[in-house]
């Protein structure tokens, strides 16, 4: 007894150092991933914070550029004065002061204030050598930090006679984006912070000795202080930093550094890397707790492996009674799915019969019109055949010929009528293809014509630029376009002016709209419900399945159909298709 009870502590102790060096290596690995994924995305904030600085500095030295080509520099240069043309660029572009000076660094044109003389900048120095000059300092002048950004004045016959100098308020920069995380701030060549996020951070310097930091005179002696303290070390092959900088500074950091040559600064930033160790304290845990309860599980079931080897026996008699109940129950079961296939079989049927119910119903009514367009050619055909025979009887068979002609061309209207009629009437039930959409509408203007007519009703279709093919079935979007269009000239009964409008907008999807202008939609969101109808109670058309049964086709299409009231009157319906893919399309 005492000997299985030592060997299981030996078991739970060897257990406890298991997990406790499993959690030890999961929360080292998901810490230094977490280390390398916290430095990918702190590169690309501090890259994007740099791209914002020098964005934004580099659009008021493109305005130094540009001013020394401005008619006011040579004015001023020449003797004249600059108006207020340099207080309303520096208003408009935000400039805290443009100044215009002579070679030897007198100002004699300023935006605001008063004109001083200063050549003992860099940046005016190499202005005077012809090139671009950039300084970053803090000025008296202004009371603040500033970027002042110089381009030389060329004469025309070549030497520099002057300056422009643009002056940029860092204050302005940094007050869109204070506070942001992670802390970024940029030093100078002299290890000295310039620009930040954290206004803490200003005029700190990196540097060991801070006199040499300040033996420039871009400073003053009292605006600069040490850095805070703070410790470095090496994980996963990136600086982190153990920094005591308050409390909007991280006390454990990624120092991430990244050359910005173009303004004279290195951007620095410092990540947070609390997140990563959170994140890997829970995969710890994660994992500790997952082992552990592992392990319980097992043990449990060492325990109860003999009262399960019973229980085993004693399922094996039940489970045989129910292996036949369960086959009784999938035998009923067959019964079902065979009943609902054939349930679905006669619905399918069914919807199909009304579909072309609804195609026969849409002939029925235009029977009329249909008897008029081939009554009209059939007279006309009598007619040309007795003057042709005439004019054969008076010699004249070129006249003749000319009547034959008529009614060959009477004679194949007819026939292309008749054949987009009978295409129609049949039942498709062919798959999705590739559907010419301007010659299915031209067909089904071919088969409405004759209402239109009958209804004075208008159609109005420019045709297509280009040939456009969609995803449908061609009878079935004949079978939608004909019912729309015949609903647009029903919607117009009782108004004298009828009007159907047809445009085809392709762009991520094919839009085909038509348009009436009549008086609207009462309740849009009942339009395609079936027997669903605003005409009127009893009428053969007015059952409310047409647009019931167009929902279903442009559905079967993969595709969309809305209505809507047209913001200047009548009613609009559109039809969203996929369009066909061209030859060699993915």
């Amino acid at each position: 007894m005492r000997s299985n009870l030592f060997q299981r502590i030996i078991g739970f102790a060897a257990f406890a150092v298991f997990v406790a060096v499993l959690a030890s290596g999961v929360y080292t690995f998901g810490f230094r991933s977490g280390v390398d994924q916290l430095a990918q995305r702190g590169r690309s904030d501090l890259a994007l914070a740099s791209d914002r600085l020098t964005s934004e500095l580099q659009s008021f030295r493109e305005l130094a550029s540009l001013i020394v080509d401005h008619p006011v520099t040579e004015r001023v240069l020449g003797g004249g004065t600059a108006g207020e043309v340099l207080s309303r660029i520096a208003d408009k572009t935000g400039a805290l002061e443009i100044a215009i000076s002579r070679i030897n660094g007198q100002e004699i044109a300023v935006a605001r204030g008063n004109a001083v003389r200063d050549d003992s900048r860099p940046g005016f120095q190499r202005a005077m050598d012809g090139a671009l000059g950039v300084d970053h300092l803090y000025s008296d002048r202004f009371g603040r930090r500033v970027f002042i950004f110089t381009a030389p004045v060329f004469s025309r016959s070549g030497p520099v006679i002057g300056a422009v100098a643009v002056t940029v308020d860092i204050e302005m920069i940094e007050a869109s984006w204070r506070g942001d995380r992670p802390a970024v701030f940029f030093t100078d060549d002299e290890s000295v912070v310039f620009v930040s996020n954290r206004s803490e951070l200003v005029f700190r310097s990196q540097s060991g000795d801070i006199l040499s930091a300040v033996s420039t005179d871009d400073y003053r002696a009292g605006d600069i202080g040490p850095f805070f303290n703070y410790a470095t070390r090496q994980i996963a092959g990136h600086e982190v930093w153990d920094i005591d900088g308050g409390r909007y500074l991280p006390a454990e950091a990624l120092h991430i550094t990244l050359p910005l040559p173009t303004v004279g600064l290195v951007g620095e930033a410092l990540v947070d890397i609390s997140p990563a160790r959170q994140i890997a304290g829970l995969q710890a845990a994660a994992a500790a707790a997952l082992v552990l309860a592992f392990g319980a599980m097992l043990y449990l079931a060492t325990l109860r492996r003999l009262t399960l080897a019973e229980a085993n026996r004693k399922l094996e008699g039940r489970v045989l009674e129910r292996t036949a109940e369960l086959e009784a129950v999938a035998t009923d079961l067959r019964h079902e799915v065979e009943e609902r296939k054939a349930a679905e079989a006669r619905l399918k049927k069914a919807q199909d019969d009304l579909v072309q119910a609804g195609k026969l119903s849409a002939l029925g009514q235009m029977s009329a019109g249909i008897s008029h367009e081939l009554n009209q050619p059939l007279m006309a055909i009598r007619s040309f055949a007795e003057n042709a025979e005439m004019f054969l009887e008076r010699g004249k068979p070129e006249k003749a010929a000319q009547n034959l002609d008529r009614i060959s061309e009477l004679a194949r209207r007819m026939g292309r009528i008749i054949k987009n009629l009978r295409a129609f009437a049949r039942q498709e039930n062919e798959p999705l293809a590739d559907v010419d959409l301007g010659s299915a509408i031209e067909a089904t203007l071919e088969m409405a014509a004759a209402k239109a007519h009958h209804e004075r009703a208008q159609i109005t279709w420019r045709g297509l630029d280009a040939p456009i093919k969609v995803r449908a079935g061609e009878v079935r979007l004949q079978q939608v376009l004909l019912n729309l269009i015949s609903n647009a000239i029903d919607a117009q009964e009782g108004q004298e002016a009828k009007q159907v409008e047809i445009h085809v907008v392709h762009a991520s999807r094919v839009v085909v709209s038509i348009r009436d202008h009549g008086p609207g939609i009462d309740e849009p969101e009942k339009i395609f419900d079936p027997f669903y109808s605003t005409k009127k109670v009893g009428a053969a058309e007015g059952m409310g399945l047409g647009l019931s049964i167009s929902y279903g086709l442009v559905q079967s299409f993969g595709g969309a159909i809305r209505g809507r009231n047209h913001p200047d009157g009548g009613a609009v319906f559109t039809i969203e298709l996929d369009a066909a893919k061209e030859q060699g399309e993915p």
